[in-house]
């Protein structure tokens, strides 16, 4: 079991936090230097200014679909590459330098390659700079200063997200270490800075503990990478003076690769591997489930328009289930994982009517289904909410036709209760229901009665309420009969009338 190492800091204490606003301004501030001196420190530090942008977007799009955050990533896509074979041509000229000795012949050939071609990449990046698009980057930084608020930094959705990024490295640091292949070290290099950069944008405080060992690790991945690359360089150079002199400089690269993969396992192996003191500071046990919830609420917010009537559905709809839960009424109520799906299912249920002309039940569940699926569900349970939120209102689903068939017998039943559940919550909302409180539910071996605080009692509200109560009733298998509470007359006692004038009554004999 991890202990946490994000110690909270001490009263009054302060870290810094550079905010998605700062790294696009930062964007423009490298622009100008690189305009300047396209030297390897200015390239450098733009390529890295743009990646951290292109990071938060990569995260913030698995919450927020807003098509400004793929478009931030594309309007930096062409210079990120100009950009990045410059600095590769300026990073091999100086392991080359580095690694072999002055008099060494292929030493002398590779720099002169790179002196050659390095004024053509120079070019072509400057290139991509004038060509860069300055006022739509700003116009961008503007729309996305806002959007960034759906995860306020420090907060459960962004600890979700930056989770998922750990995950992800993770990962890739597995496959890693299974070969000496390039390519997975490669792709390891990449996880890692995502996550680094996730952190950095969205935890400042872990980051403030991390930031050194990060740094340190990402380096070693980046030296790593630059050796493969000097590697594949070497072994596809022309020189053809010997080949003694080719497999001495293999095998120099070689030793200087072994040597950084050998301390990045040091670091990342065992009881103290820094994989674990990074996981240790992330949500863990029931608190991985708070966070995945923090996150789904979050691309609520980004795609729904009626939060408010959402948010009466959903605690309509939990009332619902916890009521049938307490009464007994079917095993699924049981469940607390079910009762999670439903919650979810409540909040993300209108995230398809922004596609006109296409049939909205079927876009939400698209779009629920294309989310990346947060930590601590599986894929049958992500698979099963979008089938409920497909199913909220519309035609019911039925065995003969749709996604719905292929499903088997528990699983339609699981989708026929938590369906149910949201459309009588949808139909008591239109009644003029405004919250589940005071609802309860009462089972019999012939019917289940739902007594409902609120609830009209009228012809309209009677028609409705049989249509949205339709399909739970059909999975229940019994009548579900809906009434309103009566609320009790207020008793006033009145205390006895004295009137001095009035004589008693005496009886005359």
């Amino acid at each position: 079991m991890f202990v946490s190492t994000v110690t909270p800091l001490s009263t009054g204490a302060h870290v810094e936090h550079r905010d998605l606003s700062f790294r696009m301004d930062q964007v423009l501030k490298e622009l100008d230097s690189v305009r300047s001196s396209p030297d390897m420190d200015a390239v450098h530090d733009l390529r890295v200014a743009i990646r951290r942008c292109r990071s938060l977007a990569a995260a913030m799009e698995e919450i927020d679909p807003h098509p400004a955050w793929p478009a931030m990533r594309k309007a930096a896509r062409k210079l990120f590459r100009a950009l990045g074979a410059l600095r590769d041509a300026q990073v091999m000229n100086e392991w080359v330098k580095k690694l072999g000795p002055e008099t060494d012949p292929l030493r002398a050939h590779l720099l002169a390659s790179f002196e050659s071609t390095e004024p053509q990449l120079r070019d072509a990046a400057l290139h991509a700079v004038a060509k860069f698009d300055a006022k739509a980057w700003k116009r961008l930084a503007r729309t996305l200063r806002q959007r960034s608020r759906l995860v306020p930094a420090g907060s459960l959705a962004a600890e979700c997200l930056a989770l998922e990024r750990f995950e992800d490295a993770k990962e890739l640091h597995a496959r890693a270490l299974r070969t000496e292949k390039p390519k997975p070290w490669h792709a390891l290099r990449i996880g890692l800075k995502r996550f680094r950069y996730t952190v950095e944008s969205l935890l400042p405080e872990h980051y403030a503990f991390w930031s050194e060992n990060l740094k340190r690790v990402q380096d070693l991945l980046g030296e790593i990478h630059d050796l493969d690359v000097l590697s594949d360089v070497v072994k596809k150079s022309d020189f053809v003076e010997t080949e003694d002199c080719l497999n001495l400089w293999l095998e120099i690269v070689g030793r200087e690769r072994h040597r950084r993969a050998r301390t990045y396992r040091q670091l990342t192996l065992g009881m103290t591997s820094l994989w674990n003191l990074w996981r240790a500071g992330l949500p863990t046990n029931g608190r991985v489930e708070a966070a995945a919830e923090a996150r789904l609420r979050a691309t609520a917010r980004a795609v729904d328009p009626h939060a408010s009537r959402t948010s009466q559905i959903s605690r309509i709809a939990v009332a619902i289930y916890e009521a049938l839960k307490r009464a007994d009424a079917a095993p699924v109520f049981r469940e607390a994982a079910l009762r999670r799906i439903l919650l979810a299912a409540a909040r993300l249920h209108d995230t398809g009517n922004d596609h006109a002309g296409k049939s909205p039940q079927k876009m939400a569940r698209k779009f629920i289904l294309d989310l990346a699926i947060p930590p601590g569900w599986s894929n049958e349970q992500w698979e099963l909410l979008a089938m409920v939120v497909r199913y909220h209102r519309g035609a019911e689903p039925s065995k003969k036709s749709g996604p719905f068939r292929k499903l088997s017998a528990e699983r339609q039943n699981c989708v026929r209760a938590l369906t149910g559940v949201l459309r009588l919550a949808l139909a008591l909302r239109k009644c003029g229901v405004e919250s589940g409180a005071g609802l309860r539910a009462e089972k019999s071996a012939e019917t289940v009665v739902l007594r409902v605080r609120g609830l009209a009692d009228d012809v309209e509200s009677a028609a409705r309420l049989a249509a949205g109560k339709h399909l739970l009733e059909e999975y229940l298998g019994i009548p579900l009969i809906l009434k309103p509470v009566v609320k009790p007359g207020k008793v006033v006692e009145l205390a006895p009338r004295q009137d001095a004038h009035v004589a008693p009554f005496v009886s005359s004999s």
